[in-house]
């Protein structure tokens, strides 16, 4: 297409992402339904944005069956080379990327996790392993629990994650266990009477979350740095505050520990040009108009989150998010509007605990007694972030109020806490 004056310098600066990546399976606008006539423009484009996000989350399920039958047409999951643990992208039978999987035992400190830095951690310096606010070995369900969060209270930025079982022969087994699984298949192949009698044939499925892939992002370090230099249009840089607070929103909620700008992720969409308006002017209907780039974000790497106590030992492990300049703004309306009816309802805030409940019960090494002090510190974070929002705060200065912990006893009224101990170290 031609380019016309009217494409600004602005625009051509962030058109960089191809017109069709897309987050997962997207509508088409045939299936957008018309929008009403007492609908504002911003408004049309919240609802099919919307639209788009319920289709692709509609497709776990869907896709976990998908991502079987690729293993069993011999398409395996890869290992990511990137963090410190086992994450796997799955892929489905046309070879497409469709989600990431990360198996329980392969964690960070899990037994089998394929990577060595964290065995070199644990080695060379056993006083400083782990984050001792977490339970060990609950990130897949940290991981799933995030989604669940995000989808009832209507932020919509973490892929959609599930728990769910794979087995493939990339994954890191132990020696015993492929072996095991090689005997058994040799004796199904030799043998079909005896090996009818085996419970399972081949390598045992692993447990871990998985999640849906999202393409077309980059790591939010990479477009910050850009921003600063290229600010975006005014109207973009208002939808990215908002997304922005959504994602403090949910970050706070959860008391997520890992937070930094490598992984949470931004996407800069290619602004569309489209026709001048109808006009009885037949020299405008030459000119194009440009629509500014759409700005969106993806929460990835929730495993280090929903911890029992507030960190209290040497590490704070900090919100690298309220560093940003964005952080010094004042919660919009918006904000406001989209969480508070729900966080001030503590009816809600319960089924968000026992939805939480049914999912984390699912571990073999759950206990319940660890994840009431989880939900005590998850209604701590909800009491304080409720109190910002009415207040007006800023996102700095949220983490800046003193944390707190929520109880509630069976059969007892609710009771606040205040931790009395503090990090060593309050920056890292």
């Amino acid at each position: 297409m031609e380019s016309s004056p009217l494409v600004n310098q602005q625009s051509r600066v962030y058109g960089l992402e191809d017109e069709s990546a897309s987050v997962g399976r997207q509508p088409s606008a045939s299936e957008c339904s018309e929008p009403s006539e007492d609908e504002s423009d911003e408004q049309i484009k919240e609802r099919i944005v919307q639209m788009k996000l319920a289709r692709m989350w509609t497709d776990v399920d869907e896709l976990a069956v998908e991502a079987r039958a690729a293993i069993d047409e011999e398409i395996y999951p890869q290992l990511s080379p990137m963090g410190s643990s086992g994450a796997y992208f799955v892929q489905d039978r046309n070879r497409k990327i469709i989600a990431v999987f990360k198996p329980k035992n392969e964690e960070p400190y899990g037994r089998l996790n394929p990577k060595w830095t964290k065995w070199m951690h644990k080695v060379c310096c056993p006083c400083c392993f782990g984050r001792g606010c977490l339970v060990p070995n609950q990130g897949y369900l940290s991981e799933a629990g995030a989604s669940l969060v995000d989808q009832k209270l209507g932020i919509n930025l973490v892929p959609k994650t599930k728990v769910v079982k794979l087995s493939a022969p990339s994954f890191n087994y132990l020696a015993i266990d492929r072996a095991k699984a090689r005997a058994k298949a040799n004796i199904n192949e030799r043998l079909p009477s005896v090996g009818r009698r085996f419970h399972r044939i081949g390598l045992p499925p692993k447990v871990g979350s998985f999640q849906l892939f999202v393409e077309g992002y980059k790591q939010a370090d990479f477009w910050l740095r850009r921003f600063e230099s290229e600010p975006l249009p005014e109207s973009t840089l208002k939808d990215f505050r908002l997304q922005f607070e959504r994602l403090v929103v949910l970050d706070y909620i959860i008391r997520n520990t890992d937070r930094g700008n490598d992984n949470w992720l931004i996407r800069v969409d290619k602004p569309t040009i489209g026709k001048a308006p109808d006009s009885p002017d037949s020299a405008v209907q030459e000119f194009h108009f440009v629509q500014n780039p759409v700005v969106r974000i993806a929460a990835i790497d929730n495993g280090l989150a929903f911890p029992f106590k507030h960190p209290d030992e040497w590490r704070a492990y900090p919100y690298h998010w309220a560093w940003l300049p964005h952080a010094k703004t004042p919660f919009s309306a918006e904000i406001k509007e989209l969480v508070l009816p729900r966080l001030e309802d503590m009816n809600f805030v319960e089924e968000m605990c026992d939805d939480l409940l049914q999912l984390f019960k699912n571990d073999k090494g759950f206990d319940r007694s660890i994840f009431d002090k989880q939900m005590a510190v998850m209604r701590g974070q909800i009491l304080n972030l409720t109190q910002a929002l009415k207040d007006g705060k800023s996102p700095l200065q949220l983490v800046q109020m003193p944390v707190v912990l929520v109880e509630r006893p069976k059969g007892r009224d609710a009771r606040q806490k205040f931790p009395k101990s503090a990090p060593f170290f309050s920056c890292c």
